[in-house]
């Protein structure tokens, strides 16, 4: 494994920091809010693949332990082992998916989108499973208050970070995505 270079600590910290705002865009909905987030890990994933988008996520998990930067202002163990936390450690697996996918090619549009929409497999697997565990639910209850009412603006989401993705790995800001194949 390579040693990161100063820009992609500081692409990660920008992504980090934008993954913490996104969460202050939070509409309560059931026990799990709707939030930006997804789209911000989405995008992270996209454009900084998965290693520096672990890196990023990794940061924002552990920024929230000690600062208020998770959906609805929460942070704590309390916050990252509630009820919501599976999905934040969702956010983990869905960089490394949409990540890989996305970095195994050309970065097309419909590699783009399979890259995001596949994104949310993992986010929904541990953050349903993890929310069952915590209210005691059944997977078809948990699945019916964690994802049903989400799935179709997460999809918006996905395809909204593939679209952003594209737009940024095609403009000329060096950024990671277009430089990092063959790493």
């Amino acid at each position: 494994m390579s040693r990161l270079t100063t820009r992609e600590i500081a692409v990660a910290a920008v992504f980090t920091a934008l993954t913490a705002v996104s969460a202050f865009v939070a509409v309560p909905v059931g026990s799990v809010p709707f939030t930006l987030q997804v789209y911000v890990v989405l995008l992270t994933g996209l454009v900084l693949g998965a290693r520096i988008g672990v890196l990023s996520v990794l940061a924002y998990l552990i920024l929230g332990l000690v600062t208020p930067v998770y959906a609805g202002g929460a942070s704590g163990l309390g916050a990252l082992f509630g009820p919501t936390g599976g999905y934040l450690l969702g956010f983990l697996g869905a960089v490394i998916v949409s990540g890989l996918i996305a970095g195994t090619g050309e970065q097309t549009l419909p590699r783009l989108l399979v890259a995001g929409l596949a994104g949310l497999v993992p986010i929904y697997a541990l953050g349903a499973t993890w929310l069952a565990l915590q209210l005691d639910l059944t997977a078809a209850a948990a699945v019916a208050t964690g994802v049903v009412p989400f799935v179709w603006l997460d999809v918006l989401k996905a395809v909204a970070a593939a679209l952003t993705a594209r737009a940024l790995v095609s403009l000329p800001l060096g950024l990671l995505a277009a430089t990092r194949r063959g790493r």
